[in-house]
């Protein structure tokens, strides 16, 4: 009886210690993603058209401002990247969501 509540108990400390790797590597991913794109917050639209190429959908938001999406896939798993845009074509803001 021992060796089995032993043995569950180490089961779950395994689990919460994978679980914890886990949470760490994407957040690791998140921030390397929010560095890399966010560089492009405050230069002109068409840079990053020219890195990113044509978006994949684009809309006025509530603010007025344009917002660009761009979607991908990658391992099966959606990959939303969007960047708003002011009248003046510069870059005010970027979020992603689901981009590992």
């Amino acid at each position: 009886m021992k060796i089995r509540f032993v043995l569950f108990l180490f089961s779950i400390f395994l689990f919460l210690a994978g679980c914890q790797t886990i949470k760490n590597k994407s957040d690791e991913v998140a921030e390397k993603e929010n560095e890399r794109f966010g560089q492009f917050v405050g230069k002109q639209v068409n840079e990053l058209k020219l890195e990113l190429g044509a978006p994949t959908e684009d809309f006025i938001n509530d603010l007025g401002n344009e917002t660009l999406v761009y979607k991908t896939k990658k391992y099966g798993i959606p990959c939303e990247r969007k960047f708003e845009i002011n009248t003046s074509g510069t870059i005010v803001g970027f979020t992603s969501s689901g981009c590992i």
